[in-house]
């Protein structure tokens, strides 16, 4: 599953989403508002279809486990 992908909701395409892949290999989405803002869940569940917070924008680049 990426990203863009529908059955992430907004948050597939939000500014402020940061791609984690697990260690097994799951994709996550962490909410970066949720590091200044506890309104925001770290990991929101999915789809997430309203979101007070959300902009249009990439995100960060995936982010690996430690090994």
């Amino acid at each position: 599953m990426r990203p863009r992908d529908p059955s992430f909701g907004l948050c597939g395409s939000c500014r402020y989403r940061r791609e984690v892949i697990g260690r097994l290999g799951a994709t996550y989405l962490l909410c970066r508002r949720s590091e200044s803002d506890s309104n925001y869940p770290k990991y929101p569940r999915l789809p997430l279809l309203r979101c007070a917070g959300y902009e249009e924008g990439e995100g960060e680049e995936p982010e690996s486990p430690e090994t």
